[in-house]
């Protein structure tokens, strides 16, 4: 296969350019960041964190939000799932939008998309209002991640100070999911689940404010034109698509609606890859789609996202279910969690540097692997919160490692007009993974609970889930890690 040039220094990149042969591997440290490069980073991962705590903040609320505007128990999921569904959906198109209309301008005007439609569902006095505000929410996500996290790629010379960025960016985002959960709970006991959507308003008040002055921005020469059936076949094909995991988890696998869904959503991806082939400027070209660091490298993260939100999921199911936690209590067992997260973010960018890309999937999946299979011995004493903490601490690290690596892998070796393509394929993959995760081991836990009710069913569909979802991890790190190397082999030989 033959090789793409590696990408350019950017006008935001350190002077020096890029880190030569101090890249991945070498273990070399890279060029010291600037002032502007430092402040460039606070508000990009500023953003990336805010956006992060809003996939989960309002998870442990549901039940008091439900109440509060009369959602009835069977939609109750929706507040979470039409965030979810427009953020999944259009984050491929707006990442090749912001390749069109500059990644700064989308930037912006997604994170005044998201501080309006927070402060609207914080107002919101009816359950249509609320989920109104739940898809612009979802929709500016789709918005602002892949911009931000273009605009953090090119900001810095690919190397040792991408490497370190992108560990932080992941540590963030995860931590992020983690911290919502906690801050959920704690807005909701002590004020109201109203302030979970006002205090996004400030923050994305002052990122609109400082965004301008601070973020230089980069666009390709010529403004191709948009390829809109490639973009329409994608955002159709990944909202049934999501909508038929979602539909799964609720009514089950082979309801009706969730095989229609699922059926037409492939059908449109597959209308999607062919129209790619065929279009004068493709939303993703084919030769970025017959990369192995970009196909294994994105496999590699929907496997990571979608285990380590849903195991979330599963540990609230048994602290709630099983031992009786409250919805605060819940949040603050996964702060540990969000500790490791943060741990690992901030070694991943090491590691890459240490062990390179391919190698710090592997570690981090299998550590994240052997933690999670520990959590089957749980049981139904309070006593075990001990091994919850612990594994979840020691997964969250290896969890972290596989994004660090995914991010790395997936975006590397691509010339600047490109890392819109890039980051919004790998946002893309997070958000999916994200998505459809829960409604998977939502799907597991019912299947294997049946009819039965009580703690000692939740325990036994939770273990089998458990299982699971340590296998997928495992055998997904293994695979990339495998036909990553087989790539460099076959590079290395042409």
């Amino acid at each position: 296969m033959p090789t793409t040039p590696s990408a350019p220094s950017s006008t935001a990149a350190t002077p020096g350019g890029p880190a030569g042969p101090a890249v991945a591997g070498h273990g070399t440290p890279g060029p010291r960041m600037t002032s502007r490069q430092r402040l460039v980073l606070a508000l990009l991962l500023g953003s990336q964190f805010m956006i992060a705590v809003d996939f989960s903040i309002l998870n442990v609320a549901l039940p008091v939000v439900g109440e509060g505007l009369g959602f009835s128990l069977a939609h109750l999921q929706w507040i979470a799932t039409s965030f979810a569904l427009a953020a999944a959906g259009f984050t491929l198109l707006f990442g090749r939008v912001a390749d069109l209309v500059g990644r700064k301008n989308l930037f912006i005007g997604g994170m005044a998309v998201l501080g309006l439609s927070s402060a609207l569902g914080g107002l919101a006095t009816s359950p249509e209002v609320l989920l109104t505000a739940r898809v612009l929410q979802g929709l500016a996500t789709a918005a602002v991640t892949p911009a931000g996290l273009a605009l953090l790629t090119t900001a810095f010379a690919e190397g040792p100070s991408r490497e370190r960025a992108l560990g932080l960016n992941g540590a963030l985002m995860s931590a992020g999911f983690t911290a919502g959960a906690i801050l959920g709970g704690l807005l909701t006991d002590l004020l109201s689940w109203r302030w979970a959507f006002f205090i996004n308003v400030p923050v994305a008040a002052l990122v609109v404010i400082l965004a301008p002055s601070v973020i230089t921005d980069s666009r390709p020469e010529r403004r191709p034109r948009l390829d809109v059936p490639g973009a329409v076949t994608v955002t159709g094909g990944l909202l049934l698509l999501v909508l038929g995991l979602t539909q799964a988890g609720e009514t089950g696998w082979t309801a009706p609606t969730t095989l229609a869904a699922l059926a037409a959503g492939s059908t449109l991806l597959i209308a999607f890859v062919r129209i790619e082939q065929r279009a004068a400027a493709p939303l993703v070209p084919t030769h970025i789609l017959k990369r192995r660091s970009v196909v294994w490298g994105n496999t590699a993260g929907l496997i990571a996202f979608a285990t380590e939100t849903s195991l979330v999921f599963l540990l609230t199911l048994y602290l709630q279910e099983v031992l009786g936690y409250s919805p605060l209590a819940t949040g603050l067992a996964f702060g540990v969690l969000g500790v490791g997260t943060v741990i690992g973010g901030v070694l991943g960018g090491r590691a890459v540097g240490r062990f390179g890309n391919r190698r710090a999937i592997v570690l981090g999946g299998a550590v994240q692997a052997v933690a999670t299979v520990s959590l089957v011995a749980l049981g139904t004493s309070g006593t075990w919160i001990w091994l919850l903490l612990a594994a979840t601490f020691v997964g969250g690290v290896g969890n972290m490692l596989m994004i660090v690596g995914f991010m790395v892998t997936a975006t590397s070796g691509l010339p600047d007009a490109e890392q819109g393509r890039a980051t919004g394929l790998a946002t893309m993959t997070q958000q999916v993974g994200i998505a459809l995760g829960i409604p998977v081991m939502s799907a597991i836990v019912t299947a294997r609970t049946g009819a039965a009710s009580g703690p000692d069913a939740v325990l036994s569909g939770v273990s089998t889930a458990i299982l699971v979802n340590s296998a997928l991890v495992l055998a997904g790190a293994l695979l990339a890690g495998y036909f990553l190397a087989e790539g460099k082999r076959t590079a290395a030989d042409t």
